[in-house]
C-alpha cells in the first residue's frame, strides 16, 4: 500500500485510462476523487469499486475546460478530503478532421479540454500543494503529441502543449516538494480507439513493434509508480508507453 494516507483526484475517470488510474491509486491505498462531466453512471461505478477496496471514493463533477466550474470542484474536493496530494490530469477529447476541413469549433473544443483543462485543474490545486510542501502531478499526454498524426492537428497540438507545460512547471516546482510528470500512451484499448476500422487497425499494428495495443492498466501502473515514493526522483519526464511505436 504505497499510497496509504494519500488523496488523489483523477480527471476523466469514469471510463478508459482514467478509470484504470483511479482504481490503481485506490489499490495502492489512496482515497480518490473521481472527476467526470457527463458519464455519472460510470463514475459512480468507479466510486463503488474504490469503496469495495476499503478506500474513500467521491464524485467530483466538473467541466475541466470551464475554470469557474473547476474551481468549484476543487473547493468541494478539499472540503471532503481536507487536502489533495495527487492530481492526475487525464481528461481528454478528440475531434478528428483534416486541417482543411477543421473548423474553429473543433479546434477550440479539443484545446479547451486537453490543454486548458490541465491548466485549470493544476491552478486550482497548486497553492494547497505548495502550502503542504508536497504534491504529485501527472499529465496524460499522447504519442500523437510526439509524432503528429493525419487528421489530428488539434489533438496533437494540445498534447504537445501539455508536454511542454509539464516540463516548465516541473522546473518551477522542483524545489517546493512537488514533482510534475507526463505519461504518453500510444494506442490503448479504450472507447477512443474501439471505433477504428479494421483495415486501419491492422496498419497501426504493423507499425507497433510489440504488435498489439496497450491496456489502460499498463498506463495506470506507470502513473501509480510516478506518484509513489518509488518515483520521488523523477520530475519533468514524459514516460512513453507505446509498444515501441516511438523509439
Amino acid at each position: 500500500m504505497k499510497l496509504q494516507g494519500r488523496t488523489a483526484l483523477v480527471t476523466g475517470a469514469s471510463r478508459g485510462i482514467g478509470r484504470a488510474i483511479a482504481l490503481a491509486l485506490a489499490a495502492e491505498g489512496a482515497d480518490v476523487a473521481v472527476n467526470y462531466v457527463s458519464s455519472e453512471p460510470g463514475a459512480r461505478d468507479v466510486v463503488e469499486n474504490i469503496t469495495k477496496m476499503g478506500r474513500r471514493g467521491i464524485l467530483a463533477r466538473a467541466d475541466v475546460s470551464d475554470y469557474p466550474d473547476t474551481f468549484r470542484m476543487a473547493q468541494d474536493v478539499l472540503a471532503a478530503f481536507g487536502h489533495l496530494d495527487i492530481l492526475v490530469n487525464n481528461a481528454g477529447v478528440n475531434s478528428d478532421k483534416t486541417f482543411v476541413k477543421m473548423d474553429h469549433a473543433s479546434w477550440r473544443k479539443v484545446v479547451a479540454v486537453n490543454l486548458d483543462g490541465v491548466f485549470n485543474c493544476t491552478k486550482v490545486f497548486v497553492d494547497q500543494m505548495l502550502k503542504q510542501n508536497w504534491g504529485r502531478v501527472v499529465n496524460i499526454t499522447s504519442v500523437i503529441g510526439q509524432i503528429g498524426n493525419f487528421g489530428q492537428a488539434n489533438y496533437a497540438a494540445s498534447k504537445a502543449g501539455v508536454a511542454a507545460f509539464t516540463k516548465s512547471l516541473a522546473k518551477e516546482l522542483a524545489g517546493k516538494g512537488i514533482t510534475v510528470n507526463a505519461v504518453a500512451p500510444g494506442f490503448v484499448e479504450t472507447e477512443m480507439v474501439s471505433g477504428i476500422p479494421e483495415k486501419v487497425r491492422n496498419r497501426l499494428l504493423e507499425q507497433i513493434p510489440l504488435r498489439r495495443f496497450g491496456t489502460p492498466e499498463e498506463v495506470a501502473r506507470a502513473v501509480a509508480y510516478l506518484v509513489s515514493s518509488d518515483g520521488d526522483y523523477i520530475t519533468g519526464a514524459e514516460v512513453s508507453i507505446n509498444g515501441g511505436l516511438l523509439m
